[in-house]
């Protein structure tokens, strides 16, 4: 346990449990302080002077000029030097004003990040994203997963989504050119296609995904107290939901915020806005067959290809099995959309396909046989 009772007011209003529990009203950190006061009622002094702290901190922060700070910085110095046998209640018998640019010093050393907590509540994040939607010039398309088994949801963009169940996935009928943006709830699969000048960014619970053309997991589900990303290829950057966020990243087509490489995965705490990055332990936490699959072929014969296909995306691919027989590829597919993939693999063996309904149907008239 931190050794409270030796700490200043300054170091205690820096602590996150005691922020949660004056800020926020924590369940688990008021438990904790109220037991704490309990056992140590000769520093309630000490508390309360914190609380204040946070106090003018939540009340003046935006009243008081940069100028103001750097200029009382010294001063607060000087005067904590010059007092440091006075009671904490002396201490903080100052000018109003004096206290209030003393608390902003306080968050430029540690309670900054409250504010993007305070200001970016989920409930913020609800509302931006709603405002992100009705910007858009285009009408937004939902699709929901009602089934028991993954859903493919092909972009206009040649972008693949494979949807779990319980998800849904809202997207505009046609992109920005300049940006691509779609919003889930739930978890699904991404395969983007590669567009540089257009950045595709998922919304998924307060976190935002931005990438240039690559696979990789989200699982966002309301009831989730955090939200997950996963890279299985190529590059993502992952940031939290702000307005400031916003601008920033969609300021140039670079990849900013925390950086994912594949195998590597980012968990984000909703409560406290915490990235977490770390590598996969846990090969199970790739479920679906199209998590694991690698594509990579070497003479492999035509049917096993699009058995391949078939099993990881969940779709059925109708080939004349007969007349393909002597069709094989050597190929290495990486996170290329679905389509992209069958494009490869066609133009590959001289054949052409069509999507029809939930089905690929493929044409050709053959390939020649391989003499031993």
């Amino acid at each position: 346990m931190k050794a409270y009772r030796t700490m200043s007011p300054e170091e205690i209003a820096s602590d996150e449990s005691f922020r949660l529990w004056k800020l926020s009203g924590d369940k688990q950190a008021a438990f904790f302080w109220k037991n704490w006061l309990l056992e140590n009622q000769d520093k309630a002094d000490l508390i309360e002077a914190a609380g204040r702290i946070l106090d003018h901190v939540y009340n003046h922060f935006d009243q008081i000029s940069d100028t103001e700070i750097e200029t009382e910085i010294q001063r607060l110095s000087n005067t904590l030097d010059n007092h440091d046998d006075h009671s904490y209640q002396t201490r903080w018998q100052l000018p109003t004003r004096w206290l209030q640019i003393a608390a902003c010093i306080t968050v430029l050393l540690g309670l900054s990040w409250w504010f993007q907590y305070k200001n970016d509540s989920p409930a913020t994040h609800q509302s931006l994203s709603q405002h992100l939607i009705d910007q858009s010039k285009e009408p937004f398309l939902r699709i929901t997963n009602d089934t028991d088994h993954p859903k493919l949801v092909s972009l206009h963009d040649g972008s693949t989504v494979l949807l779990h169940p319980k998800s849904s996935l809202s997207y505009p009928g046609t992109f920005s050119p300049t940006k691509r943006e779609v919003f889930l709830m739930g978890e699904a699969f991404f395969e983007i296609a590669k567009k540089p000048e257009q950045p595709f960014y998922v919304y998924a619970n307060n976190l935002v995904t931005k990438v240039l053309g690559t696979s990789f997991i989200v699982r966002a589900f309301e009831s989730d107290k955090n939200v997950k990303v996963v890279v299985k290829t190529g590059k993502v950057s992952v940031f939290a939901l702000t307005d400031e966020n916003i601008k920033t990243q969609q300021a140039d087509n670079n990849l900013g915020g925390m950086v994912l490489t594949p195998n590597q995965q980012i968990v984000f705490s909703q409560k406290d806005l915490r990235l977490t990055r770390s590598l996969i332990a846990d090969p199970a936490l790739l479920k679906l067959p199209i998590h694991s699959q690698s594509f990579k072929f070497k003479n492999t014969p035509i049917k096993d290809v699009f058995s391949a296909l078939e099993n990881s995306y969940g779709i059925k691919i109708q080939f004349d099995e007969e007349i393909m027989k002597n069709c094989f590829l050597t190929a290495v597919l990486t996170d290329e959309p679905l389509f992209e993939k069958v494009d490869l693999i066609c133009r590959t063996v001289d054949a052409t396909y069509e999507q029809l309904d939930a089905n690929i149907i493929i044409y050709s008239k053959g390939c020649k046989a391989i003499s031993q």
